[in-house]
């Protein structure tokens, strides 16, 4: 990879904080934007600016071209066999509650079961703790190893006839660990369960096929890889989607609407009332095309050599405690240092200029689990190199040495 060239197509990098370069190491929250994002959606707005399914006009028919044209740039971009199977929503929250709230209820009863595990993302708890409470059903936890890992053998043990939803990160956003999810799938669909993955960690990182993941809901967030806030995906089996009744009720989304009753259209259409959001689209796309361009094998390995170098670097810094498996395959590092509050950490580091997260990462089970209120955490991209993790070590030495 050049990461020169990477680099210098990210205007906001190149800037200075408190006097400092900017080294940003919060992906894992939100990515920043190359510029072709940026002129994707400006172009969008100064030229074709329209909505969308409705006007016959130039500016209407572009429009329509530009979103439907993103909604095949994602299905490619992760494997889907067809467009129709693209939900396009708010972000990845979004999509995991609409396959809870409109998916959930057809299939849960009292006594049925749903799998997840402490690791998940809120996002990925709350809407299947929440579907639980009102249907009566039993929410279980595939336990985790030691290091915060998952086994096919804890998986196969919790997941049972009676369970009807695993739900799953693909990546998680704290241990940094890569989940068997295509495996689990596997002992999901033997019970007769469905598989959902909340993929917003995952693809901006990693290659992904959902049929070869056979996984049959997956999620994600198109301001995590390079596009812009307030769009995301939610990919659906065609059977399941059409099958699902709609939440969300309004323009466009409908068939036919009489007096006392009304039909929706086809999926994915019936989930996408009103004016969608066009613009991010349009923005997600760019995103898909710029990340295609550098090659997702090329960044899965560039991140996977600076994980490396950062759990080196971080490892050799006296009381840093590190949270997770030894051996990284994203370039994420969750951490501590010492007893010193993580916000403290951060502040400190900011004042170097070198960007990271503080807090529960939503995650508050898991932080239970991990017996903490709170980490560090530095997340990696393809904009990242090993000077950026040289300033962050020296970054936190600096820290040590002004808390002690």
């Amino acid at each position: 990879m050049n990461s020169q060239w990477i680099k210098e197509q990210f205007p906001i990098l190149n800037q200075e904080v408190n006097g400092h370069p900017l080294v940003y190491l919060d992906s894992a929250a939100s990515s920043q934007k190359p510029r072709a994002v940026i002129e994707a959606i400006k172009h969008y707005y100064e030229w074709d600016n329209a909505n969308v399914h409705r006007g016959v006009h130039t500016l209407g028919s572009r429009a329509t071209d530009a979103y439907e044209g993103a909604r095949e740039k994602v299905a490619k971009f992760i494997g889907a066999k067809r467009s129709e199977e693209i939900v396009f929503t708010r972000g990845t929250t979004t999509a995991l509650n609409l396959v809870a709230s409109s998916y959930g209820p057809t299939v849960i009863n009292e006594g049925d079961e749903i799998v997840i595990t402490q690791m998940e993302h809120h996002s990925n708890f709350i809407p299947w703790q929440q579907l639980a409470l009102r249907t009566g059903a039993t929410l279980k936890f595939i336990p985790l190893e030691q290091d915060g890992t998952v086994t096919i053998e804890a998986a196969e043990k919790t997941i049972t006839p009676k369970t009807k939803i695993v739900a799953m990160a693909y990546v998680s956003n704290v241990m940094g660990v890569i989940n068997p999810v295509k495996q689990i799938a596997e002992v999901a669909h033997r019970n007769g369960a469905v598989m959902v993955v909340d993929g917003a960690q995952s693809t901006p990182h990693l290659k992904v096929n959902v049929q070869d993941l056979d996984c049959d809901f997956y999620t994600i967030s198109g301001h995590k890889m390079c596009g812009p806030t307030g769009i995301g995906v939610l990919y659906g089996k065609k059977a399941l989607l059409s099958a699902m009744p709609p939440i969300e009720f309004g323009g466009e989304m409908i068939d036919d609407v009489g007096l006392y009753e009304s039909t929706w259209k086809d999926a994915p259409m019936r989930f996408e009332g009103g004016t969608p959001i066009i613009a991010g689209a349009v923005g997600l796309g760019a995103a898909i095309d710029f990340l295609t361009e550098v090659g997702m094998e090329q960044i899965e390995r560039h991140e996977k050599e600076l994980a490396g170098y950062a759990m080196d670097r971080l490892s050799q810094i006296d009381g840093v405690s590190i949270y997770g498996p030894a051996k990284r395959q994203v370039g994420l590092v969750t951490f501590n240092l010492g007893d010193v509050h993580p916000h403290d950490v951060a502040t400190v580091l900011d004042s170097y200029g070198v960007a990271i997260r503080a807090g529960h990462h939503c995650c508050q089970p898991l932080m239970r689990w991990l017996q903490v209120s709170s980490t560090a955490r530095a997340s990696l991209y393809l904009y990242n190199t090993e000077q950026d993790i040289d300033r962050l070590a020296d970054a936190l030495v600096q820290a040590k040495e002004y808390f002690a």
